[in-house]
């Protein structure tokens, strides 16, 4: 997985059985890679809308095809580093990076082409997730909830999952909840205007653990300012990206906290994130909730998890740690067991979640050829 923050490629290897609730997905080893420059700035650049940049076709198409022999380095580096090799793998889910996706519009865009990351691998390859749920007039997206209806439902408990990757997602999972009762969306910006922010204000990719937003207190006038937003008022199904949430925003923040210091303007950015959770959950999830476990790269975040655990107080809040699943590879253990169920001929998509007119076959099966 490579999600829109671009703070790295995730790889899990995963040894899965079974299908749907009855699934048993053991993670044998997880690791990250840097996107190595200047890709990344220039899949910055190119996913931002605001930004002057314009591809011609050939151009796009040798980006595709550059992202998969990426992709194909980096996967065989980790497994090397499991001490497994390539001769061990089934199959590769892949989600792809995605410089584009406007559900409303109905298309979506993700780069690095499975087909030949599966020619480059000599396994087969599992991408390009979310176009049939498009196809059905879903929104795409977010595909993580089928893994945690999967992984995560309780006979008891009413249990949330929050992802915080760049943009901020929720799972809520009723107890014993069959699978048109799961409810999830996109709830606004996560990593996204932190990383930016720190970008321009502190010389660095991001805050590490949080420590300027944690230091600093936020301004809750310009809090509500930013959440003033019909996107935000806006209910489920829904998703949304760099589109909504990119350059233009974060300017938009940055003109409405020059007025205050650094670790203030951290601060209300990671505010802005934590009481969009938390007003999405209030407005859009019934019931009671009794736990919410977060994973994703913002679980490192000190002011965001305090923000978390103020907003939603007598609710148990925890890293997904606290259960033994490793917060940093959720989503790429997510497109492992995606494509094992694509392999079996499974529809996972979730029509509660995205608004489909039906189940879409999510993946297309790429085979590696044969010599």
């Amino acid at each position: 997985m490579s999600g829109t923050s671009l703070d790295g490629i995730d790889i899990a290897l995963a040894r899965i059985r079974g299908s749907g609730r009855s699934m048993e997905v053991d993670v044998l080893f997880a690791g990250e890679r840097p996107w190595p420059e200047p890709m990344r700035s220039n899949l910055l650049a190119i996913a931002d809308p605001d930004a002057d940049v314009r591809l011609s076709v050939a151009a796009l198409s040798a980006l595709d095809a550059s992202l998969a022999e990426i992709y194909a380095e980096a996967i065989r580096s980790v497994v090397q580093q499991s001490g497994h090799t390539m001769a061990d793998i089934d199959v590769v889910g892949n989600h792809g990076q995605t410089v584009f996706h406007d559900p409303k519009a109905g298309h979506t865009m993700q780069l690095g082409n499975p087909s030949r990351l599966a020619n480059l691998l000599g396994v087969p390859v599992v991408g390009d997730f979310r176009q049939a749920d498009m196809a059905l007039g879903g929104e795409g997206a977010p595909l993580v909830p089928y893994m945690d209806w999967v992984l995560f439902t309780s006979p008891t408990e009413h249990r949330l999952l929050l992802n915080l990757g760049g943009i901020a997602n929720i799972t809520s999972l009723p107890p014993n909840a069959d699978r048109e009762q799961v409810l999830a969306f996109d709830t606004g910006p996560a990593n996204m205007i932190l990383d930016q922010l720190a970008s321009r204000l502190l010389g660095a990719p991001y805050d590490r653990d949080g420590a300027v937003s944690a230091a600093g207190s936020a301004d809750e006038l310009v809090v509500e300012e930013l959440l003033n937003d019909a996107w935000f008022r806006q209910p489920p199904p829904k998703s949304t990206g760099r589109e909504r949430f990119g350059r233009t925003y974060v300017d938009r923040v940055v003109h409405l906290t020059d007025h205050l210091g650094t670790a203030d303007r951290m601060a209300t950015a990671a505010a802005v994130t934590t009481r969009s959770i938390v007003d999405a959950v209030r407005r859009f999830v019934p019931g009671s909730p009794d736990v919410l476990w977060v994973s994703g790269g913002g679980v490192h975040n000190r002011a965001v998890m305090q923000g978390l655990e103020s907003g939603f107080a007598g609710m148990s809040v925890a890293s997904l740690a606290s259960v033994g699943y490793d917060p940093d590879a959720k989503e790429a253990v997510c497109f492992a067991l995606l494509a094992h169920e694509a392999m079996n001929g499974i529809a996972t998509g979730m029509p509660s979640v995205t608004g489909a007119r039906g189940r879409a076959f999510s993946g297309k099966i790429c085979p590696a050829g044969t010599t």
